[in-house]
């Protein structure tokens, strides 16, 4: 019985696998992730996520943004990796505490250096662009980025 439980989840892991890949998703290291092919602002692109079941991409760890930076460069249009991708992350409640799209607060940080600088009106978080390490920066909210939605896999 075990057994065909084990298969009956496989195959529907991959055909979900093969469907969402279907519509753009990328099936990684447990989460489905979303890479837009236009560009949003950032309300605009978190808006886009939510209306797919899923929110921008949260990095919580090291493994999570090497991960995303793999996603990000393996993109058939690899100009995406030298261009500003938009993450889950911003300070528009309360200037300088960042905080992740789920509430959260920032405790892994990748900012480029000199950054957050909150030049102008810089809240929202973006993956960097031209950047080897792909570090963040804080840009303007309003700009128009490409984005990376996630979803996470319930267990």
């Amino acid at each position: 019985l075990l057994f065909i439980l084990q298969v009956i989840l496989s195959i529907s892991l991959r055909l979900a696998l093969h469907l969402n890949t279907e519509q753009g998703w990328v099936y990684f290291r447990g989460d489905f992730y979303y890479i837009s092919h236009i560009k949003k602002s950032w309300s605009d692109s978190r808006e886009d996520c939510l209306q797919r079941g899923a929110d921008l991409v949260i990095i919580s760890s090291t493994e999570e943004q090497v991960q995303t930076v793999i996603l990000k460069s393996a993109r058939v249009e690899t100009k995406l990796f030298r261009r500003n991708t938009w993450i889950g992350l911003s300070d528009t409640e309360e200037e300088g505490t960042w905080k992740w799209v789920d509430g959260s607060l920032l405790n892994s940080r990748y900012w480029r250096t000199g950054e957050p600088n909150s030049l102008g009106d810089e809240d929202c978080g973006v993956m960097a662009a031209n950047d080897e390490e792909n570090c963040w920066n804080d840009a303007n909210c309003r700009d128009e980025n490409f984005w990376i939605c996630e979803k996470k896999v319930e267990q």
